[in-house]
């Protein structure tokens, strides 16, 4: 079986991630139709492909050759192509975070749901062979997880002077990521956040750096269970390529009942235990966009609804959002 596909938006990872594993996976899709704003990009790819470039997502969605889309670029339309292919009946991999307001994110999770299709947010780090391989470890060897120490550092974009909104600003993309990473790993709901941003400047900044505590501890028993430090800052100037480069921490560090380990995105694993260091080699697994998609695959023609990840996604959404509450009122906020 193939699922016949249509792309919306082609996004930065287009010629990384999404095209190698549509071309690796041609046993299981077919890209009948694209569509992006940019309109002799999406002729390219449908080119590339042998597909239709269409003007649009509703006229994508309402084909009757399209049995799912790949959203892969958030661009203008952000959730309306989701909306859409709910009306439509068709399945969604959505590659783009959604930021939105919990109302507006509850509501799209609402209609994914009425409408019974199949949807897989991407989360791309829970997938990642690096962090199969933790959860096996985590399982077998490490013991439950106690402190999590999940850091991103990225370049600055030139200040404006002015601030961005929270909904679209680079770190809070980046948090949310970070953020379902960590409940991931840990395996257990969140119950409080504690967060702490950080202006360029005076007054109405920009925004380079954001930093939370997530306690994953019983209600009432703050402190008895696993904790996750998570910060994310947009602090060094683009162009001072030696400062960026210059002892990055690493990506995730995890210290668990029985030892502790060390993740660093995609293929990265060192691990310490009584015996000492232990480093694998992750490199022959397959690519993160095939996997993906093969699980999207599956998540489709299976006869089993799957829905956690989109609920995940919007946990992680409304914790980002609690943590910049925590923030401004100063105080820890139940979750």
């Amino acid at each position: 079986m193939r699922l016949r596909t249509g792309l919306i938006g082609l996004g930065d990872l287009w010629h990384t991630r999404h095209a190698p594993a549509l071309r690796a996976l041609a046993d299981r899709f077919e890209v009948r139709a694209v569509c992006d704003p940019v309109r002799h990009r999406a002729d390219k790819a449908a080119a590339d492909f042998g597909a239709d470039a269409v003007d649009g997502y509703h006229a994508l969605v309402e084909r009757e050759d399209i049995d799912a889309v790949l959203v892969l670029a958030p661009q203008w339309f952000r959730e309306l192509p989701i909306l859409a292919a709910c009306e439509s009946g068709k399945a969604v991999y959505c590659a783009v975070g959604l930021e939105l307001g919990t109302a507006e994110a509850e509501a799209i999770k609402r209609r994914v749901e009425e409408s019974g299709i199949a949807f897989m947010a991407e989360l791309p780090r829970r997938h990642a062979p690096a962090t199969v391989r933790l959860k096996e470890l985590i399982a077998t060897r490490l013991g439950k997880p106690r402190l999590l120490f999940c850091h991103e550092r990225t370049p600055a974009e030139p200040s404006t002077g002015t601030a961005d909104p929270a909904s679209i600003h680079p770190t809070f993309r980046h948090m949310i990521g970070q953020v379902d990473w960590c409940h991931y790993v840990a395996d257990v709901r969140p119950t409080s956040v504690m967060g702490v941003m950080h202006y360029e400047g005076e007054g109405d900044g920009v925004e380079d750096y954001r930093m939370m505590s997530l306690d994953f501890s019983p209600r009432g028993k703050p402190g008895t269970g696993p904790t996750a430090q998570i910060s994310c800052g947009r602090y060094i100037p683009a162009d001072w390529h030696e400062a960026i480069a210059y002892r990055p921490l690493a990506a995730l560090q995890v210290s668990c009942a029985n030892g502790i380990a060390f993740v660093d995105l995609p293929t990265t694993l060192v691990w310490f235990d009584e015996a000492g260091r232990h480093q694998e080699s992750l490199e022959s697994e397959r690519p993160l966009g095939e996997q993906l998609l093969t699980n999207f695959f599956r998540a489709v023609t299976s006869l089993v609804r799957r829905s956690g990840d989109l609920e995940d996604a919007c946990l992680a959404l409304e914790i980002v959002q609690a943590a910049r509450r925590s923030h401004a009122e100063g105080r820890r906020v139940e979750l």
